[in-house]
């Protein structure tokens, strides 16, 4: 009798891959607005500041430049929240005008990956047009440019 051999072969990349990973998939284009509020001397604001370090990265605020990130420190012992105030057009389609989300007992991955769940899935889709073209239409297209002699 043999046995089976079982599990993953190789180990999982970690924490910091995996931030990494839902860092990739993160989509503003349909957040206007993100205001995220924490009490400093609250012991469960790490993850959230890390949160909003990560947000203001510049391959994430290339994804919607008009976007506003703002953070409201306050001193009046409130869990730590984000919020989405979405675009108008995600509005209307989603019914929704925010997502706001607790973050008192969440990790920077589980706030990532919320994020992803509920912000980056209202995202529009971007309709990518390919045009086909035969090999006679390229070379009537470009027939004077590229000749040899």
């Amino acid at each position: 009798m043999s046995i089976k051999v079982g599990g993953a072969f190789r180990r999982s990349g970690g924490i910091v891959s995996a931030i990494g990973k839902q860092l990739k998939l993160v989509n503003l284009k349909a957040v206007q607005r993100i205001t995220v509020s924490f009490d400093p001397f609250d012991e469960n604001t790490t993850p959230t500041r890390e949160f909003v370090h990560h947000l203001s990265a510049p391959k994430i605020s290339q994804t919607n430049p008009t976007c506003v990130l703002k953070t409201e420190i306050v001193c009046d012992r409130r869990p730590p929240s984000v919020v989405f105030q979405l675009i108008p057009s995600v509005q209307a389609e989603a019914k929704l005008k925010k997502v706001e989300l607790s973050s008192a007992n969440l990790s920077t991955l589980e706030l990532l990956k919320l994020c992803n769940k509920h912000v980056s899935a209202l995202a529009p889709k971007e309709i990518a047009t390919s045009i086909v073209k035969t090999k006679s239409e390229k070379k009537a297209g470009g027939a004077g440019a590229g000749k040899r002699r």
